[in-house]
């Protein structure tokens, strides 16, 4: 019997979920920091309990991984939800309107479903392994931008940002490269925008597992590469990566790494 239908339908009711009560809080909550810089709110906390309510109400067999709380995950539960509750935790304490929430299934290494829900837009990205990416319900591709020339890039920075970061550093050699460069300040979002067409390249080395699990599949599901900062193979339990719409940007965008960081080329064959 296929899954994946129900899995989907649990991850969209989640993520749905998880958003109204984030609307619902916002401008009335506390604000903490985890670290420098680094904020969390009683927004956070609530979200991810809505979300881990309704995955292991209807699967109680699996297991969640969230990014706030206790993260011990049962090495026996073959299937496991990773979620960020609020992805663009510092827009969200500003009133900026780009935050989200992401939920992913993995199966044994393997991601099965996705979804990133923007409550404020009242936009829900989608993706099922082998069934393509959605936006609301209808279809959805990266860009077919080739150059670094026309691409509009998006770049995802650490809370704090030394000056031999090297997103900053791939930020700065990137300004001449391409188009445009937008810092939007959700992981999340970036990755369903990249899947969606709107912009062509991302790139991170500060982000966790939680970040990137559903917008790696989106990305996937929607034609676009997502590789190790390297180049070669994704690992979802690393988290930093390189992505892009098509192969001929991913490739650029290696070589731009490559100068930025003066490393050898790592472009997997």
């Amino acid at each position: 019997m296929n899954a994946i239908p129900e899995f989907q339908k649990i991850c969209e009711e989640a993520v749905h979920a998880a958003g109204e009560v984030l609307l619902e809080r916002q401008g009335h909550v506390q604000v903490h920091e985890k670290g420098p810089a680094d904020l969390v709110t009683e927004a956070d906390f609530a979200a991810q309990e809505t979300v881990r309510r309704i995955v292991l109400s209807a699967f109680p067999d699996h297991c969640l991984l969230g990014e706030e709380g206790p993260r011990a995950v049962d090495p026996r539960t073959e299937y496991r939800w990773i979620v960020d509750p609020l992805d663009g935790t510092t827009n969200y304490v500003h009133g900026l309107p780009f935050f989200a929430v992401s939920l992913a299934l993995e199966h044994n290494g393997e991601l099965l479903v996705g979804a990133i829900y923007d409550p404020t837009s009242k936009e829900c990205f989608t993706a099922a392994a082998g069934q393509g990416a959605l936006l609301n319900d209808r279809p959805i591709r990266t860009s077919r931008v080739k150059d670094l020339k026309g691409a509009i890039a998006a770049v995802g920075l650490p809370a704090i940002v030394g000056r031999d970061s090297p997103d900053l550093l791939v930020f700065l050699e990137s300004l001449s490269e391409c188009q445009a460069l937008r810092r939007i300040g959700s992981a999340a979002l970036n990755m369903a925008y990249l899947a969606a067409g709107r912009i062509d390249l991302f790139w991170s080395f500060s982000t966790k597992i939680w970040d990137i699990a559903a917008g790696a599949l989106l990305i996937r599901e929607a034609g676009g590469l997502i590789s190790s900062t390297e180049g070669g193979v994704f690992l979802l339990e690393e988290a930093h990566f390189l992505a892009a719409a098509n192969a001929p940007l991913h490739q650029q965008l290696v070589e731009v790494v490559r100068r930025a960081l003066h490393t050898p080329s790592a472009i997997a064959k």
